[in-house]
């Protein structure tokens, strides 16, 4: 492949190793493309990648060495005296990786109806609600989110939300070979921020809402950038499907470029759900609704709450405006599951058990809150926090679940280097500001064993924080754990 084909949508300049000599990219024969010098080889472009720990331009050297072909750079870089390598400059390398990866694997997305959807929660759940909702429409769909990327058959564990812009070209060119016709991924701001997205326009981006999360020294300034690296995605697709009950939706969409569709209760929005009743049944928590605006139609999802609603809606708007029926859409919002997403699981008729990834206080709050409008006998939550993480979110998390649940139930998460009891007598402070009862059992299956024997009639009982993680992390080792293993274990040891 030549250079000059991988930068056609690029501004740059071509110059001959340390001198200003003008190259014609079109000479340069590119074999591969690579951003991780333990992968550089001869023929090579090495994209110069400036991370939070490490620096590639400090590789352009080594790069000249192996005998790559061109290196791509945003500053001056140290060569080997004489060296004729192609060096590539641009304004921003991470920006330039996104163009040159989606040139190097033939610009996939042009093949494929693609939908990318951020917000601070709702984001997985409603990728599979999408996913099943146009499968069941008889598309192929590829799935890019934090559980796992999905392409045909093939699961991949996830590393990150949104993959680097490498990967995520390379997971859709796989997707085109594998003959799937649309891809709905989870965009981060991160991802946003360091441009993972760019080379190419969503046809759909989607809101679901923001809250200030992410906010620290290796993300996020504040939450007014927060909500910008939000926004940058309406300046990347083509429609734009926004929650309009978001009090924040009017800055999501400053300087937008996509038109606009909005969903939720609001008169204002175009597509508003209406007629809301609560199903509650043994081991089974929804919402029926009938939706009013730009499609009209009767729904029932099986997991409960306003929130779930939203997600619902979203869902229905991207699948409208892909050409579903509402024939089409009814049976796979019913049956759509998504793994640690409030999950339930099958224990007893008397009472429902779930499993949920609310890791953080404002999560937590809003699960527990939606669980309170089901009037349950007693609203037990079990939960830990992770080690080597804010005290804060312990404190925080344990005064809410002492304000919104009858029982807690103090357990272990992720201790990584700390000691679990350290981590459990932190979120017993903050358990001690509220009136809410609780016990302490370090062990999770013993906690969960003890929440299954307990279990009243009419009692909904939360299992918080690992959701869909299959392991529990200890001084650096992940061993393998499952909830819904602990579950079935503890009911084979009970019969």
């Amino acid at each position: 492949m030549k250079l000059s084909n991988l930068l056609e949508k690029l501004e740059f300049e071509v110059t001959r190793g340390n001198s200003r000599e003008k190259i014609d990219p079109s000479v340069v024969e590119i074999k591969d493309v690579v951003n991780d010098n333990r992968k550089i080889s001869e023929g090579s472009l090495f994209i110069c990648i400036k991370g939070a720990n490490f620096d590639g331009h400090s590789c352009a050297k080594e790069a000249a060495e192996k005998k790559a072909a061109a290196i791509v750079v945003s500053q001056d870089v140290e060569l080997p005296e004489g060296s004729d390598i192609a060096v590539v400059r641009v304004k921003d390398t991470r920006y330039a990786m996104a163009f040159i990866s989606a040139a190097y694997f033939g610009n996939p997305a042009s093949k494929l109806k693609t939908i990318g959807i951020t917000g601070t929660k709702g984001k997985t759940t409603t990728t599979y609600l999408i996913r099943n909702m146009l499968e069941n429409a008889g598309h192929k769909v590829g799935l890019i989110g934090t559980i796992e990327v999905i392409i045909g058959d093939e699961h991949i564990h996830a590393e990150n939300t949104t993959p680097e812009s490498f990967a995520l070209q390379e997971y859709m060119a796989k997707m085109v070979e594998a003959g799937c016709d649309s891809v709905v991924m989870e965009v981060s701001s991160q991802g946003l921020m360091l441009h993972r997205t760019q080379g190419f326009t969503f046809d759909i981006g989607i809101f679901t809402n923001i809250e200030p999360d992410h906010i620290g020294p290796n993300e996020h300034t504040d939450f007014e950038d927060y909500m910008h690296c939000k926004s940058l995605l309406f300046k990347q697709c083509k429609v734009g499907i926004l929650n309009g009950d978001d009090v924040h939706v009017d800055d999501i969409l400053e300087g937008h470029t996509c038109k606009v569709q909005t969903y939720g209760f609001g008169e204002g929005c175009d597509l508003r759900a209406i007629n809301l009743a609560y199903i509650h049944k043994p081991g089974e928590l929804g919402v029926f609704f009938d939706t009013d605006g730009f499609l009209k139609m009767h729904a029932e999802i099986k997991t409960p709450g306003k929130f779930s609603v939203y997600n619902a809606l979203c869902a229905i708007a991207v699948a409208h405006n892909l050409g579903c029926t509402p024939e089409e859409i009814a049976p796979a919002l019913k049956e759509a599951k998504v793994k640690g997403r409030i999950e339930m699981v099958k224990v007893s008729d008397d009472f429902t058990l779930m499993i949920d990834y609310a890791h953080n206080a404002m999560a937590l709050k809003s699960l527990l809150t939606t669980l309170r409008d089901y009037h349950p006998n007693r609203l037990i939550c079990l939960f830990g926090c992770g080690g080597n993480r804010s005290k804060l979110r312990r404190f925080e998390m344990g005064e809410v679940s002492g304000r919104y649940a009858d029982v807690t139930i103090i357990t272990s998460d992720n201790p990584r280097f700390e000691e679990p009891e350290d981590i459990i007598n932190d979120i017993e402070t903050g358990m001690k500001k509220t009136d809410g009862k609780y016990i302490k059992i370090t062990d999770r299956k013993e906690a969960i064993a003890y929440a299954i024997d307990h279990g009243e009639q009419g009692d909904i009982i939360v299992l918080a924080g690992k959701g869909h993680e299959d392991y529990q992390e200890i001084k650096g080792v992940k061993y393998h754990m499952d909830e819904r293993e602990l579950i079935q274990e503890i009911l084979d040891e009970r019969k």
